[in-house]
């Protein structure tokens, strides 16, 4: 085939005699019910061939098209005056000034992981850091939110090893740090871990592109990798069922491959195409591979395209036509490209040595039905093997509006308040089965990468320069942070998804940034249980009522389900990430460090509520419970006063909310990380050192009553704890620890596990 064109058979040719309708059965073979095999027949006029069902397949699953879910994700409030582009793209974009716009995005790869942890995280990596430069952005920074199995489990630790690897593999080499993220161990995600992998890039405004493929005439060029026969139906396969049964092992082949250094020279190849303005619009070619590609392309411009099975390159021989169009192989993307710049693409491709063939072209509508329309050619003017309206295979996916209920014993179990168990004998037992040092984890990734990592791993939140080649000059600085809490949404999706979304915020609060945006990734169960779509609409409208109050719009995420253990559903696990900006970035903020003889100053009131707590549900396995109130005005306050403590040049010396693991983990944290012991007064029992409680922030600082006084004159709570120093970590008559075993079981709970 040329380059310069494709030749291509009469308007309103129909398929080829031999690509015949399917068998009756098929379609489920394919993850298709009757009803949606049904649908397609009423779109089309007639039966699909197996091009076509197989193309309706991977685009009508779960993962692509949120047929499940979409109908309560349009309660998410999505505008705010920064976002340049929300939700449906590849990438949420919002605008942080100075000529720079910022591109996020959380994607899962749960199901990939659990067949083959390396390459199922590593693919993970490599498919995010797509959707980021496809919208002209570098990509700067990974985060990434795990969870695992019981350490005492020989099959978690072997999860969990390869998973790592996988992400720090692909990261490292394609050279973008891991700068923060989750790590979360417990039962539920035995057979089924949760990898969800964030990226973040910036540019100049005016490089931003979409994927739209406009333009009659335009050609439709495929960049990077050959396809080859990995990955085929993952979406389907891999990411509509749960795991559990004894044919998970054949599930294996469905699983991409990944190559970093082959990414390393897309992104870079990419970025001069759009630097240069030599494509129209870009799209990445992840779940459903060149079917979601050409397909989204075309329909969100309303526009056709035909594309040559034949002129793709492939890496096996003989790849039948529903196998190149539906492979899921990796770093490859769809550039769309005018005639007269493609010479110039193939010589910008040939200078960073990627393939570059064209594979299509873009068509005006149907005139009959006014329709675009998606049709897969036998090679150069050779037979229709397929012929569809583009934009069905995403827009007519269908809506499902799935039972949902609560469970049965709800009351029951709010009225179960943990407040009522026993008082512990010794907190400092339960403390010191608490604390965990996730360490072995982000040492396995390079974070200062790009040298522009200001806050690292282990902190309330990563911060970060705003520079990257090609960028405007700027003071500011960026803040970054993942958090989950499965506990909380377990006991109340609603509520806890709110008290998440708050944190995430103080977070980044506590690298001195203002939040700006939120992007998620919604891990649940199967969507076909009523209780599973209870516990998602719930948190769905949990993170809607805290985004609203907290001025806070989502601009992306990702939907994950049927994530399920042999029929047993995940707790619900909605990761959130908040970005924040950091108007002028002059020097290292505050983190979680201690300096000796600081004072040690509470900002928020005393708090008692044990429902959801580590200690509530790990220590007492107590599930029950009503959780936490909160204040949006006041957390807004609180966000405000904390940005403006973190911001005044030497007032804090050290900073660290209180979420995980209440008062007693915080204070834990902060002595752990800076070897200086603790020294604190009374305080309310074990509720109050073990509350979860929303809205509180430690901070160290030689200026307590000017601190006091701050936080008093913005109507915030605030009083002096206690003081650093010593090598002990004394809180009242509650916890006396020497500093030196609090460590020992810090270091011990993950690295001792793995050299088991």
């Amino acid at each position: 085939m040329d380059d310069e064109s494709l030749t291509v058979p009469a308007p309103g040719a129909v398929p080829a005699p031999g690509a015949v309708p399917v068998g009756a059965d098929v379609h489920r073979a394919l993850g298709l019910t009757d009803e949606e095999a049904a649908a397609i027949v009423a779109i089309l006029g007639r039966p699909p061939n197996h091009v076509e069902l197989a193309m309706y397949a991977v685009m009508w699953s779960e993962h692509c098209s949120y047929k499940s879910s979409r109908r309560h994700l349009g309660r998410l409030p999505t505008d705010g005056p920064h976002v340049l582009v929300g939700p449906g793209e590849n990438a949420g974009v919002v605008d942080v000034g100075d000529g720079i716009a910022v591109a996020i995005r959380i994607e899962s790869h749960n199901h990939p992981s659990a067949v083959e942890p390396y390459q199922g995280a590593a693919t993970g990596v490599g498919g995010i850091l797509r959707d980021i430069f496809t919208m002209g952005a570098r990509p700067i920074a990974l985060m990434d939110a795990l969870f695992f199995g019981t350490l005492d489990d020989a099959r978690t630790r072997w999860l969990m090893e390869g998973v790592v690897a996988g992400i720090s593999g692909y990261g490292n080499s394609v050279g973008v740090p891991t700068v923060g993220g989750e790590l979360t161990f417990a039962p539920g995600y035995a057979r089924n871990p949760l990898v969800n992998v964030l990226c973040l890039g910036v540019l100049p405004v005016e490089r931003l592109v979409l994927a739209r493929a406009t333009g009659a005439g335009n050609l439709a060029v495929l960049l990077g990798s050959p396809t080859g026969r990995d990955g085929i139906g993952g979406v389907s396969v891999l990411a509509s069922a749960g795991f559990g049964g004894a044919d998970d092992g054949a599930k294996r082949p469905s699983v991409q491959v990944g190559d970093p250094y082959e990414e390393k020279r897309l992104v870079e190849a990419c970025l001069e195409l759009l630097d240069r303005h030599l494509v129209v619009g870009v799209q990445d070619l992840g779940g459903a591979g060149l079917a979601c590609a050409t397909s989204e392309t075309a329909g969100r411009a309303g526009m056709g395209m035909d594309v040559d099975v034949r002129a793709v390159p492939c890496r096996e021989p003989g790849m039948a036509p529903y196998e190149v169009m539906t492979s899921e192989s990796q770093e490859r993307m769809l550039a769309i490209v005018t005639p007269a710049d493609l010479d110039e693409v193939h010589a910008v491709c040939r200078r960073w040595e990627v393939r570059s063939a064209v594979v299509g072209v873009v068509t005006d509508p149907d005139p009959a039905s006014g329709t675009g329309r998606l049709r897969i050619l036998d090679g150069r003017g050779g037979h229709v093997l397929a012929d569809v309206p583009a934009a069905s295979l995403a827009d007519d996916a269908p809506r499902y509006d799935r039972p949902l209920a609560p469970p049965r014993d709800l009351e029951r179990r709010r009225a179960d308040d943990p407040a009522a168990l026993p008082a512990p004998a010794d907190c400092t037992e339960d403390l010191l089965a608490m604390v965990l040092d996730p360490s072995w984890v982000y040492r396995q990734y390079d974070h200062q990468l790009f040298l522009n990592t200001v806050v690292a791993p282990g902190s309330d939140a990563a911060v970060l320069r705003l520079a990257a080649p090609g960028l405007p000059t700027s003071a500011k600085g960026l803040a970054l942070s993942t958090d989950s809490n499965p506990r909380w949404c377990s006991v109340d999706p609603r509520r806890g998804t709110e008290l998440l979304v708050a944190e995430s915020a103080l977070n980044v609060a506590c690298g001195g940034a203002r939040p700006l945006a939120l992007v998620n990734c919604l891990n649940f169960g199967n969507p076909e249980h009523p209780e599973v779509m209870w516990q998602l609409s719930e948190s769905v409208d949990g993170m809607a009522a805290a985004c609203s109050a907290l001025g806070i719009p989502v601009v992306g995420g990702n939907v994950s389900l049927y994530n399920e253990s042999g029929g047993a559903d995940i707790d619900p696990t909605p990761v959130v990430a908040v970005l924040g900006v950091v108007d002028r970035l002059e020097r290292v903020p505050a983190t979680v460090t201690l300096v000796e003889g600081a004072s040690l100053v509470l900002v928020g009131g005393t708090r008692t509520e044990l429902a959801g707590s580590r200690w509530a549900v790990e220590r007492r396995d107590h599930r029950g419970g009503a959780l936490a109130d909160w204040d949006p005005h006041g957390h807004r306050r609180l966000l405000d006063a904390v940005v403006e403590l973190v911001g005044r040049p030497g007032l804090l010396v050290g900073v660290h909310d209180v979420a995980d693991g209440g008062l007693a983990l915080a204070l834990a944290e902060l002595a752990l990380r800076s070897e200086v012991g603790v020294r604190v007064g009374e305080v309310a029992g074990h509720g109050e050192l073990f509350s979860e409680a929303p809205g509180r922030v430690v901070v160290a600082t030689f200026e307590a009553d000017r601190v006091v006084g701050m936080c008093r004159a913005a109507g915030l709570d605030a009083r002096v704890l206690g003081e650093a120093g010593g090598d002990r970590v004394v809180v009242g008559d509650l916890v006396d620890v020497a500093l030196a075993e609090l460590r020992a079981a810090w270091r011990d709970q993950l690295a001792g596990a793995l050299e088991d």
